[in-house]
């Protein structure tokens, strides 16, 4: 998820160890079956409100698998993940972030929101054989287009066999693009929703050769 213009142009939401000063805000997120207080911060996306691109997201996404593992890829301070933690209360919730102080506010929101079932790593920390019965994820476009589908690539095909995807991207940012690719590379993609200049695409695993 991508950082706010207003934030300091020296920290980015992909940073490992964002420098720009912290300050703290917090803000309450009501969404038709679940509601949660968030605090977000400085150097991470979506500081003091929740985005239009989430917000499609969690209102327009079919529903995340009940156990098992889900994923929100691009934690940011968590809205995502707690909104999965919340829906489905029996699985366990990967927050997965480059950001330190993403994945430190994921773990908080958490813990303040009542939810054991939150795991907010790093990629590397997510065990290899774990595998997801839903993804979703406002994704990093703006780190460029050769390391998004490589990112998007690698957690894709972590999959559970009968598991989906959906992402929301800016159609200016190239969601149609990405849709297109995805398909290519094996992996079916249908646009679900469109809102405010957003696409919200849903793609499930790879195909399998017979």
């Amino acid at each position: 998820m991508a950082s706010d213009a207003g934030d300091s142009p020296t920290g980015h939401y992909f940073d490992d160890d964002p420098s720009v000063e912290s300050a703290p805000v917090t803000v309450d997120v009501t969404l038709p079956d679940v509601a949660f207080t968030l605090r977000t911060d400085r150097g991470v996306f979506s500081r003091g409100r929740l985005d239009v691109g989430t917000s499609l997201l969690l209102r327009g996404a079919p529903p995340c698998a009940a156990g098992g593992h889900l994923l929100d890829l691009g934690c940011g301070a968590g809205p995502i993940a707690l909104t999965m933690a919340l829906r489905s209360p029996s699985a366990t919730v990967w927050a997965v972030d480059v950001n330190e102080r993403a994945l430190g506010l994921t773990a908080e929101n958490a813990r303040a929101n009542g939810l054991d079932n939150v795991r907010a790593s790093l990629p590397d920390d997510v065990p290899p054989d774990v595998r997801f019965g839903t993804i979703w994820s406002n994704p990093p476009i703006r780190i460029g287009k050769p390391a998004l589908r490589s990112l998007l690539e690698h957690w894709l095909r972590r999959l559970a066999a009968e598991g989906d995807a959906v992402l929301v991207v800016q159609k200016h940012l190239g969601a149609d693009s990405l849709q297109r690719w995805l398909t290519t590379e094996g992996f079916p993609t249908e646009r679900i929703a469109a809102k405010s200049g957003f696409r919200l695409l849903r793609t499930t695993q790879p195909a399998r050769s017979p």
